[in-house]
């Protein structure tokens, strides 16, 4: 495994791009209501990356190996969408719950992160969920530190997830991340503590927890990149891009309307 270790130049680029992701779901938040469209919410958030930020929309055309390129500039997952929901003409409706995520790429650098946005009140089932997989991304974070091991992150997510009677997704993890959006490490958001990578300072990984209210297991829609919960159960997700830093973790993804931490534990 080749995992790159960011000079402090390379940091530095990294927290603006971190920053700027941030904002773009500053900018997006109070447009997330009732009657909106995803893809409404796709195109403001182009045109405010494009033409006020000056970044470029990671994931529009972005096509990993065996995908066709994703056609649109944000990911917006609703209600039983898990991650990599395609905008649309799909209304927003009181009761939702979303996911938009944000990956801007500044001056060849990647920021990535995503928040759950409450379309009007949510259900309290709903609420719960969002709540305890932002807890779970936090967990995650908070394991981050010289010489913690890749497995003590997902087992941490894990724990929490599982001891509030929610399931962690398998099939897609947080990554490695800088010039290219995607880079070693995988991070598992499930696993044993004392097990896999050793974290060094300077390197930058997403902790991107996807958290079901049912069972773990999706399937993908036609679409070729909408990932649903097989049982139709409600999905939360949160994302930060995190720094092993000198002395424990950084989060580069934060911006004035970024929610405050929870409460420990």
């Amino acid at each position: 495994m080749s995992v790159v270790i960011k000079t402090q130049e390379e940091i530095e680029k990294m927290r603006v791009a971190g920053r700027l992701a941030a904002e773009v779901l500053d900018y997006i938040a109070p447009h997330v209501k009732p009657g909106v469209t995803t893809g409404k919410l796709n195109d403001l958030c182009h045109s405010y990356m494009v033409g006020v930020q000056g970044t470029v929309p990671a994931p529009l055309n972005y096509a990993p190996p065996g995908y066709k390129p994703f056609p649109k500039s944000i990911c917006t997952s609703v209600n039983h969408q898990v991650c990599h929901g395609v905008p649309g003409e799909r209304v927003l409706k009181q009761g939702d719950i979303l996911n938009i995520d944000i990956t801007v790429i500044k001056d060849g650098f990647h920021g990535d992160s995503s928040r759950m946005f409450y379309v009007g009140e949510p259900g309290i089932q709903a609420r719960r969920l969002v709540e305890v997989t932002y807890e779970c991304m936090w967990h995650g974070i908070r394991s981050v530190r010289p010489g913690a091991q890749l497995g003590d992150v997902g087992a941490a997510i894990q724990a929490h997830a599982e001891r509030r009677g929610f399931s962690v997704v398998r099939e897609f993890c947080g990554h490695g991340i800088g010039r290219k959006f995607h880079e070693e490490p995988q991070v598992l958001h499930y696993g044993k503590p004392a097990t896999g990578l050793r974290l060094e300072p300077g390197m930058i990984f997403t902790i991107e927890p996807m958290i079901n209210a049912g069972k773990a297991a999706i399937r993908e829609l036609a679409d070729g990149w909408t990932i649903v919960t097989k049982d139709h159960s409600l999905s939360a997700q949160w994302e930060h891009t995190v720094l092993v830093s000198d002395s424990g973790y950084e989060i580069l993804t934060l911006s004035q309307g970024t929610p405050p931490a929870p409460q420990s534990p």
